[in-house]
């Protein structure tokens, strides 16, 4: 409940001004994430930028993935195999549900903490194989399994993206609509689950304690971008497509305004299902509640497999998580593929075959995600590739639109494709409200940096390092490319800035004096 107060604050300030800005961005330059930039040159590092988000977000996204897809071949039986403790994966200290109380847990540890029941192992110990790791200093080699459902992942991706928006398009019909009928069916029998009110409630009740903490806001910001996908390019490569007049204002409004209205519908299928666990195991909602894999790959298959018709329930969620994963995925590939395109014409000309190179390329990078201490690999990525790193982007991105491009200029372009311009408080959000908000939670969310950590492992401190390198190497891009472009222009200091400012079209007047953006 927490949460959602500032989830919402931020889906009005930032979410939906900046979902249309690069909608109307896309649309109107008919270019990707960094050839958009022709509306300043300086600014095209921050294209680069968001493509290398959007391939590092590939190689461990796709991973996810390929989990669902293991956990979905592993439905097809009578009985799930995370149901009982009778196999190879189980440790001895395995312990059945049906025999579990709050007495097994001791020391104060919640039961979505507790690794030895036969849905923890199973992630754990049959998928994973962790218990076969020391840290993410001894990985070892990829699981065959993973390796063969992760391949299966990249050429569904392949042939879904390799004719562009043509096949794209459509596939998407399948993955973006399949996943609501399935949320409504797990919806509606989720709250008919005895315990299911008692999760609701803890769902609506806000504890403005927690309000206090920065970690929340940083959470609901980051959340903002990755459901909206505001910052990765998605939104420009595919607005790029679009008719010229295409009312992208009203897409705006209604996608973002869907998209939320769907994550928090989504939350009352997951907390009854939370409310069931923990009025099965006579604990507190708290201890059962979880976040990421834990409630995805544990907790909600352990909850599934105690219901009538289990095997059904698996493989409807497994579907959905499949189907919601490659939608996803789709949008992250076509960015990185339609951003470079656009911008070098030999990989246009050759469009299949790159696409082809950026999909064996995730699987080679992937592998290292699916060994054994993989999810270590994967942890790292997931906190240090698309965490600061994407906010300082669209913070850029932001800047570079509003102030260097000028937001009269932008609300121009928006006229001529819409006929009306952009109301006061969009100009207002762009100029003002989602950039100082932006710079805010970068600086929060550098400040308050912890060091990393799985459970009980906790990350040397060279990992930590790799981790802000992989986090820089995105970030870095936009300072070098200004420098690049800067040395790189010919004239005086003046003329220099002129050129690096000054959008394409429009350098010939530079050459006249005539420097639009140097007037207030």
């Amino acid at each position: 409940g927490a949460f959602l107060i500032p989830y919402i604050l931020f889906l009005i300030i930032a979410g939906m001004p900046l979902f249309y800005m690069e909608l109307a961005l896309g649309q109107y330059n008919r270019e990707g994430a960094a050839t958009v930039w022709k509306i300043c040159p300086v600014f095209k590092g921050v294209g680069y930028a968001v493509i290398l988000i959007a391939l590092y977000v590939g190689f461990y996204y796709n991973v996810i993935i390929a989990w669902s897809l293991y956990y979905l071949f592993s439905s097809f039986t009578f009985e799930l195999p995370w149901t009982n403790c009778d196999n190879s994966w189980n440790s001895p200290n395995c312990t059945d549900p049906k025999l579990f109380n709050a007495s097994v847990l001791g020391n104060g540890t919640k039961y979505s903490k507790y690794k030895l029941t036969p849905a923890a192992e199973f992630y754990e110990r049959g998928v994973l194989h962790l218990h076969e790791s020391r840290g993410i200093h001894d990985l070892g080699l990829p699981r065959w399994q993973l390796s063969l459902c992760l391949l299966v992942v990249v050429i569904i991706l392949f042939f879904s993206l390799w004719k562009g928006v043509k096949t794209s398009g459509k596939v998407v019909w399948i993955t973006a609509t399949l996943p609501y009928v399935v949320l409504f069916v797990l919806l509606i029998h989720g709250i008919t689950l005895p315990g299911a009110y008692n999760g609701i409630n803890a769902y609506l009740h806000i504890d403005f304690r927690r309000l206090k903490e920065a970690t929340v806001w940083i959470d609901a910001a980051t959340q903002i971008f990755y459901s909206l996908g505001a910052g990765f390019g998605v939104l420009i490569a595919f607005a790029s497509y679009n008719k010229f007049d295409n009312n992208c204002y009203r897409d705006a409004l209604l996608t973002s305004t869907i998209n939320c209205v769907t994550s928090f519908i989504s939350g009352f299928a997951i907390f009854s299902i939370l409310g069931y666990m923990a009025h099965e195991h006579k604990v507190k909602i708290e201890d059962v509640a979880t976040e990421g894999a834990g409630l995805v790959f544990i907790l909600y298959p352990e909850a599934i497999s105690t219901l009538s018709g289990s095997t059904f329930w698996a493989v409807v969620f497994f579907i959905m998580l499949l189907t919601l994963g490659i939608d996803s995925s789709m949008g992250g590939m076509e960015a990185v593929i339609t951003g470079l395109a656009d911008d070098f014409q030999i990989l246009k000309q050759h469009r299949k075959l790159f696409t082809f190179g950026v999909s064996f390329g995730t699987f080679l990078l992937a592998l290292f995600c699916i060994t054994n201490g993989g999810i270590y690999v994967l942890t790292l990525l997931d906190t240090f590739a698309a965490g600061t790193s994407i906010l300082f982007a669209v913070l850029m991105e932001a800047i570079g639109v509003s102030w260097f491009y000028g937001v009269d200029r932008f609300s121009e372009d928006i006229q001529q494709m819409m006929g009306f311009k952009p109301g006061l408080y969009w100009r207002l959000c762009w100029k003002f409200v989602s950039p100082a908000f932006l710079l805010f939670v970068v600086i929060v969310s550098v400040i308050n940096f912890k060091p990393l950590t799985y459970d009980d492992y906790t990350f040397p401190l060279w990992a930590n390092r790799i981790g802000w390198g992989i986090a820089l190497s995105s970030m870095i891009l936009v300072p070098a490319y200004i420098i690049y472009k800067f040395m790189n222009v010919r004239g005086t200091f003046k003329e220099r800035l002129a050129y690096c400012i000054t959008p394409e079209n429009e350098h010939q007047l530079v050459a006249q004096g005539n420097v639009r953006q140097f007037k207030v």
